[in-house]
């Protein structure tokens, strides 16, 4: 295993790809992908499992040779602690240590966090650009078997910038998060393009999975300032940092932002503790009643379970909170251009209807809270693209 996105020790994942043939067969245990390592190419000795179809891993996912493990995100610790997924080899990407001698985990805490422990071997890539962050865990030199320096900028996302349709959906997601709330979002283009609208809002507050640019610029122009969170009132809350040069530059060394394993950002008896939460994600496609497809997109696995679930029934249950799925009203282009609020599925239900709230496309907003499933199809079709409207109210559900 070794950590996700940003995160992966790009020195010690290069020599293993070259090393791969001496060493045999190997299982790896990846997350979302941003370097070459999720290479079709390095399956002939490596099985790669993951819990997600992010990033490089599409590449794995066409050739039929990612191995997905279906589950929430929120699980993952425990898999890893009962052996489900077996880690006999945890590779780090790690913050040069302080003068205590301490190791920050720099770019990931998540389920890193419970892998230290049970891995066998623990070897680090002390990377002096990494930026050093503030979390539950440190390192000392009694949890690291092998120390590599390297001096390289952290992985970027290749994830091109939002659309002009993603950037409509989000001026309406934006309506729905007032002054104060506190913020969850997914990663993705859309969720970026989310808090890109949000530059006039005051004093919100963040507890998320994922801690992106976006969110790093609405800190530094005094939007973000946690002021009124109900919980950790004054820091930023996040897993893992996935975002470039504005993020790194944010976290570092900056005491506001804490990182935290998944067993507290994911954790249902926290969540439960935040008022006004607004979770933001996006989807594949939804149902006319609310189901929510986020894994699977014309039979390839591009997506994942993730926290998706997990924030989304936080949200619905918190006082003031607001569970979104935004996403835009169809896929493709000329003919071969296609609905995404759909009759059927797809693919896998990712999200139950009983925790859909808000949908959002470019053609507005519906929200399916407390609805029927005549009431909830009638909201869906409406804000589905005008080409599709009439076909879906004829074959919808009776």
């Amino acid at each position: 295993m070794w950590g996700q996105a940003a995160a992966e020790p790009v020195i010690l994942t290069d020599a293993l790809m070259v090393q791969r043939h001496q060493l045999g067969k190997l299982e790896a245990f990846i997350g979302a992908t941003w370097s070459q390592s999720a290479n079709p190419e390095f399956a002939d000795c490596i099985r790669f499992r993951s819990y997600c179809g992010a990033g490089s891993n599409r590449r794995l996912a066409k050739a039929g040779l990612l191995d997905v493990l279906p589950c929430n995100y929120s699980q993952l610790p425990e898999f890893v602690r009962n052996r489900h997924i077996k880690v006999d080899v945890l590779m780090l990407q790690v913050a040069p240590a302080d003068a205590a001698g301490r190791y920050s985990l720099s770019l990931a805490y998540e389920y890193l966090v419970t892998a230290i422990d049970g891995a066998r071997i623990v070897i680090a890539e002390v990377n002096d650009r990494a930026p050093r962050t503030f979390g539950e865990r440190t390192l000392g030199a009694e949890d690291i078997d092998f120390l590599v320096p390297s001096s390289r900028a952290p992985l970027v996302s290749p994830a091109p910038p939002s659309s002009d349709v993603e950037r409509a959906v989000a001026v309406h997601a934006a309506t729905l998060i007032e002054d104060g709330a506190t913020l969850q979002f997914g990663i993705g283009t859309l969720p970026e393009a989310v808090l890109a609208q949000l530059t006039d809002r005051r004093e919100l507050g963040v507890h998320t999975g994922a801690i992106t640019d976006e969110a790093a610029r609405l800190a530094r122009a005094g939007v973000i300032t946690n002021a009124r969170k109900s919980i950790d009132a004054g820091v930023t809350v996040a897993g893992v940092a996935m975002g470039g040069r504005t993020l790194c530059d944010h976290i570092h060394d900056n005491a506001d932002v804490q990182f935290r394993s998944v067993e507290y950002t994911h954790s249902a008896q926290v969540l439960s503790g935040i008022e006004r939460f607004v979770a933001i994600n996006s989807a594949v496609e939804v149902d006319l009643t609310g189901q929510v497809n986020a894994e699977v997109a014309a039979g390839v696995y591009v997506g994942a379970v993730g926290g998706g679930g997990d924030f989304l029934r936080a949200a619905g249950r918190s006082a003031g909170g607001v569970p979104i799925i935004a996403l835009p009203s169809t896929a493709g282009d000329g003919d071969s251009r296609v609905s995404r609020i759909v009759v059927d599925l797809s693919g896998p239900v990712s999200t139950a209807r009983s925790d859909a709230g808000v949908i959002v496309t470019e053609h507005g907003i519906a929200d399916l809270r407390g609805l029927s499933l005549s009431e909830r199809v009638k909201r869906m079709v409406a804000i589905a693209d005008p080409e599709f409207r009439e076909s879906l109210e004829r074959a919808a559900p009776r």
